[in-house]
C-alpha cells in the first residue's frame, strides 16, 4: 500500500495490555481490495494480536429507508461470511457509531478506520478522535482512504473547479496508487468473547427491530454484496463494455450498473479499474472504450468526492454552485413557468412529459435511473418548480429517497452540476438563464426514446 493513503490522526503512548487491533469498518463495506483492512491485519500480525472488525448499524439514519438498509445488510452478510472464514472477529453493533467505537478503544492497540467524505460520517470519526484525546487513551488511530483510487487528500487540497483542473493531477498520480495486490493473511486468528447485536438470518425482522422507514420498499432489481457486484462487473466486461461508447442512449443497457455497490463500498473502484486495465493489456478492449469508462469511474467520480469533501455546503442550495450560476438564477427567478408540478405528481408519473414519467418510474421501482436521464430529470424539475431552491430541495429529496446510491458524493455533485457546478455558462434563455438547458426534442434527436419507455415498462 502506498503510505500516502494513511493519515495518522491520533498518537499516544502504547497500550501495555492490548486485547486486539480494531478495524472500524463503515465506508468500505467489503473484504476485497480494502487497504484499511489490510493495514489492520498487518499490525495485528506484527503484534501477534487478534483482529476485531467492528461495524455499527445506525437506526434511523437520515433519509435512509428499507431500500437502502436491505441493500447494505445484504452486503454486510457477504462481509460476515468472508471475514469469519479468514479468522477475523466480526462484530456488528446497533447504535451511534462514534459512541460504540469509542467504547472499544481502551482495549485496542490501534484503531484503523476507513476514510469518510460526507459531513455526518466525517463527524463520527472526528468525535472518536476527540474522545481519545480527551481521555488520553493509549493507542494510535489511522484513517485510510480505500474507496478512491487516488486518496482525496492527496489528489488536491481544495475544491477543484472542474474535471479539466483535476484530470491532470489524477493522471499524474494514477500509477503511484495502483497499489493493491492481495489481502494479507491473518497469522493469529484468536477468538474474542465479543458478541454482535444481531445476525443476518432474517433481514426483514432486523429492519423491523431497527424501526426503519418502510415507505420505500427494497427493490428486486439490485441485491447487495461483493458477490453480486462482481457478477455485474463480469457481465459488463464480457457483454456490454465493447458498446460503452453508446452507453449515453437510455434505451440501451450498456452501463455497468455498479454505482449502488460503489456507494456502499461493496466493491472497490481500484479493483474495477485493474480488471479493465488487464483486459486492455490483453487487447480485449479498445483504448477509446477503456478511456471513456475510466473518465467516469476515475476522473468524474473522484471530482465528485473532491467537491463534497472540501465543500461542506454540497447539500445547501446557497453554497453548492458558482457565483455566475447564482447571478443568472437571480435574474430569472421571476420567469413564468408554463407547467408546475408537485412531488406527488412526480411519483405518480403525472406530468405531461412521457420521458420524465418513465425516468421517475425507473427510479421509484428499481432504485436506479439511467445516467443521462438523471440529468434530464433534474433539469425538468428546475423548469417545473416555482423557484430554484424548491427545485433543488425536491431533487435532493427524491434522489436520496429512491436511489440506492442516493446520499452519495456522485449524486450530490450530479444535482449541483444541473445548477452550474463543474459546468460553464450557456446561451441565455427563459427560466434557466445561462444554466445548461435540456429538452425532449434533444432526447428524440439523439436517442431511441420509445425504446427507453418500453425498457422501463417491461423491466
Amino acid at each position: 500500500m502506498n503510505p500516502k493513503r494513511i493519515q495518522t490522526v491520533y498518537s499516544h503512548h502504547t497500550n501495555p495490555n492490548p486485547k486486539y487491533v480494531l478495524y472500524w469498518m463503515q465506508q468500505s463495506q467489503r473484504i476485497h481490495f480494502n487497504h484499511a483492512l489490510d493495514r489492520a491485519i498487518q499490525i495485528a500480525n506484527q503484534k501477534q494480536l487478534p483482529l476485531l472488525v467492528l461495524f455499527v448499524v445506525t437506526p434511523g439514519y437520515k433519509e435512509a429507508n428499507q431500500r437502502h438498509y436491505q441493500f447494505m445488510l445484504e452486503g454486510l452478510k457477504d462481509v460476515q461470511m468472508w471475514g469469519s472464514k479468514l479468522g477475523f472477529n466480526m462484530v456488528y453493533k446497533i447504535g451511534q457509531p462514534d459512541e460504540v467505537v469509542s467504547s472499544y478503544l481502551s482495549d485496542a492497540y490501534a484503531l484503523i478506520m476507513d476514510q469518510a467524505y460526507l459531513k455526518t460520517p466525517l463527524k463520527w470519526r472526528y468525535d472518536v478522535i476527540q474522545y481519545a484525546k480527551e481521555n488520553q487513551l493509549k493507542l494510535w488511530i489511522e484513517m485510510i482512504d480505500t474507496d478512491l483510487i487516488v486518496p482525496v487528500h492527496v489528489a488536491s487540497d481544495k475544491v477543484e473547479y472542474g474535471a479539466y483542473t483535476i484530470r491532470p493531477k489524477l493522471h499524474r498520480l494514477l500509477a503511484e496508487f495502483i497499489d493493491f495486490k492481495q489481502l494479507s493473511i491473518l497469522n493469529h486468528p484468536k477468538k474474542l468473547e465479543i458478541t454482535s447485536d444481531f445476525d443476518f438470518e432474517n433481514l426483514s425482522a432486523l429492519m423491523n427491530r431497527l424501526g426503519i422507514d418502510d415507505t420505500v420498499k427494497p427493490t428486486e432489481s439490485f441485491k447487495g454484496g461483493y458477490l453480486e457486484a462482481t457478477k455485474r462487473l463480469n457481465a459488463f466486461i464480457f457483454n456490454r463494455l465493447e458498446h460503452y461508447e453508446a452507453s449515453s442512449d437510455p434505451s440501451t443497457n450498456y452501463t455497468s450498473l455498479l454505482s449502488p455497490y460503489l456507494h456502499f463500498g461493496q466493491i472497490s473502484s481500484l479493483e474495477i479499474l485493474q480488471q479493465l486495465s488487464l483486459f486492455k493489456s490483453q487487447g480485449r478492449i479498445e483504448e477509446s472504450v477503456f478511456e471513456a469508462y475510466q473518465e467516469q469511474l476515475f476522473i468524474r467520480r473522484e471530482l465528485a468526492f473532491n467537491y463534497c469533501y472540501y465543500n461542506p455546503g454540497y447539500d445547501d442550495f446557497y453554497r453548492m454552485t458558482e457565483p455566475w450560476a447564482y447571478e443568472t438564477m437571480k435574474a430569472h427567478e421571476k420567469d413564468p413557468r408554463t407547467y408546475q408540478y408537485t412531488i406527488e405528481d412526480y411519483v405518480q408519473y403525472k406530468t405531461h412529459d412521457p420521458y420524465f414519467n418513465a425516468a421517475m418510474k425507473e427510479m421509484v421501482e428499481t432504485g436506479f435511473m439511467h445516467n443521462y436521464m438523471r440529468m434530464y430529470w433534474a433539469k425538468k424539475i428546475i423548469e417545473w418548480s416555482p423557484s430554484y431552491i424548491e427545485a433543488y430541495q425536491t431533487t435532493l429529496y427524491l434522489n436520496n429517497k429512491y436511489f440506492i446510491d442516493g446520499r452519495d458524493p456522485n449524486s450530490y455533485t450530479g444535482v449541483a452540476w444541473c445548477y452550474g457546478k463543474h459546468d460553464r455558462a450557456w446561451t441565455e434563455r427563459p427560466i434557466f438563464g445561462k444554466l445548461r438547458y435540456m429538452n425532449d426534442k434533444g432526447l428524440e434527436r439523439k436517442f431511441d426514446m420509445q425504446g427507453y419507455i418500453n425498457k422501463v415498462e417491461f423491466k
